[in-house]
């Protein structure tokens, strides 16, 4: 099935070129889809209206898997709300808007575990989108992703437009970014151990308390999630992509410590946030709609991610 349903169909994948892009253009070459066109900011930049309609009339695609968007860690997001949910709400608002009236048979639009409420019961149920207000710190963000759900159900109703709503956990992996700026808590811990340990150093801070929980997917998995969606999801309703469990960021962190060999001790912040309290996705659906589950264990793909940066670092 995947090679029919790919075969012969053009594919635009916006932010094909980043982390989880590369990955999405791998696993499409090898499924049969040889007619993939990936957007890139300089040429195609997706805020701007008339660039969506020059990318749409040069690559006239079949499906959008729309991947693109401006993100970062609770740093990131609190430096930057407002670029936040204007850059991804127009980018997405508009691109929605002129595949419909372009033709496109089918969009994949890819949202965040950010949008769900700060205080989602676990595991986080699709339904439960609604219950609330996002964690603050990344509100902005998840809200403008959310109105993608929104209105990919209203064009879908109105229109018949086929439109789908995947929900990925946070992803990692090797290629992911490792920027104290703006990455995410995997890489920055990686990156602080292997750079305390190299410069001797007797300890690491890490922001908030360690109480809250998160759940990770290895980005080839994320890949698979989103990919198998394009291929066999057809419904209005979003879709949680992830593990399908819990771990503390002081678990998390005993983790990175022990797989990287830092041997200090490591000192927490409480006077920077936590984030949101809790994390977990209920995965039933994604598992019954296209037979998504995930493969890869926590701690083996630490070590893979792990092995990518120091690998980095001596050719770097």
């Amino acid at each position: 099935m995947p090679m029919k349903f790919w075969q012969d169909k053009k594919v635009v994948v916006t932010g094909g070129a980043g982390f989880l892009g590369r990955g999405v253009v791998r696993l499409l070459k090898q499924r049969g889809c040889h007619r993939i066109f990936v957007t890139r900011s300089a040429q195609y930049d997706l805020r701007n209206l008339s660039a969506i309609k020059r990318m749409l009339k040069k690559a006239d695609p079949d499906v959008i898997l729309h991947l693109a968007a401006v993100v970062g860690g609770i740093g990131a997001n609190r430096e930057n709300p407002g670029k936040f949910f204007y850059d991804n709400i127009i980018m997405g608002i508009q691109l929605i808007d002129q595949a419909y009236r372009h033709g496109v048979g089918k969009f994949v639009a890819v949202g965040t575990i950010c949008a769900y409420p700060k205080f989602t019961p676990v595991p986080f149920k699709e339904e439960n989108l609604w219950d609330g207000y996002p964690e603050e710190t990344n509100a902005p963000y998840g809200l403008a992703k959310k109105m993608l759900l929104v209105q990919s159900q209203a064009y879908r109703q109105q229109y018949g437009f086929n439109a789908i709503f995947v929900l990925p956990v946070n992803f990692y992996g090797p290629g992911d970014n490792f920027s104290p700026r703006s990455s995410h808590v995997i890489p920055a811990l990686i990156k602080k151990c292997i750079d305390a340990k190299n410069k001797g150093e007797g300890h690491i801070t890490v922001w908030g308390t360690g109480r809250a929980t998160r759940e990770f997917l290895y980005v080839d998995d994320a890949v698979r999630g989103i990919v198998l969606a394009a291929e066999r999801y057809d419904n209005p309703e979003p879709v949680n992509i992830g593990a399908g469990f819990e771990v503390s960021i002081k678990d998390l962190v005993a983790r990175i410590v022990r797989l990287t060999g830092f041997q200090g001790k490591v000192i927490w912040d409480p006077s920077q946030p936590d984030g949101q309290p809790r994390r977990s996705l209920d995965t039933s659906r994604a598992k019954s709609e296209f037979g998504f589950q995930a493969s890869i264990k926590l701690d083996a793909g630490l070590k893979k991610t792990i092995s990518w940066y120091k690998n980095q670092m001596r050719s770097g």
